[in-house]
């Protein structure tokens, strides 16, 4: 098995391409060991030393390490952990794990702003999430008041230097340009 990497433009985030399908459905972003326990192989990376966060999407594994910590001695073991999940056959979730956890982060929206609001998930959808995820990433879409849609990042995005410049440049521009109304984006 060859896993590849790719760098990310968080300095703290690589991207790990086993080159199989990694998690089917939505995303999961693990920010510590404990929440990790639901997978397996978020797990084991989690068992590493200088791991602070694990972020599953469709095809890759994104790791985001502490700052004392250097890549070239984290990513072999990194490596090692990734590559022996998948020889091993092991779930990437474990049986009976619960589904992504929104708990207390449900949208917020007034019912006047509905059709609105589909149009920003369907732009975020289809322009947006493919895009972060490239990077290792996702965004999810958390809300819309007064003219200010309301944006939570994961994975490689969330803590990343230029994600400001990612919401504000990238982001807002497009959502300002195609919904009448957006006046600007904010992470949460």
């Amino acid at each position: 098995m060859f896993i590849q990497t790719e760098v990310t433009p968080n300095p703290a985030t690589l991207k790990f391409l086993p080159g199989r399908e990694v998690l089917a459905g939505e995303p999961r972003d693990f920010r510590d060991a404990d929440s990790a326990r639901v997978s397996p192989l978020a797990s084991a990376v989690f068992s590493l030393d200088g791991v602070t966060g694990v972020f599953l999407g469709s095809d890759f594994v994104s790791v985001t390490k502490a700052e004392a910590v250097e890549w070239a001695h984290i990513k072999p073991a990194i490596l090692g952990a990734v590559m022996e999940h998948f020889m091993s056959g092991k779930p990437i979730l474990a049986e009976g794990a619960a589904p992504v956890d929104d708990a207390g982060s449900e949208e917020f929206f007034e019912s006047d702003d509905t059709e609105t609001v589909e149009v920003i998930k369907e732009l975020l959808a289809t322009r947006v999430r493919p895009a972060v995820a490239m990077d290792g990433g996702d965004i999810i879409f958390r809300g819309y008041r007064e003219g200010t849609v309301f944006l939570h990042m994961q994975g490689a995005c969330s803590g990343c230097p230029s994600s400001t410049a990612t919401l504000k440049s990238g982001i807002e521009n497009l959502l300002r340009h195609f919904v009448p109304g957006v006046e600007q984006v904010q992470q949460i």
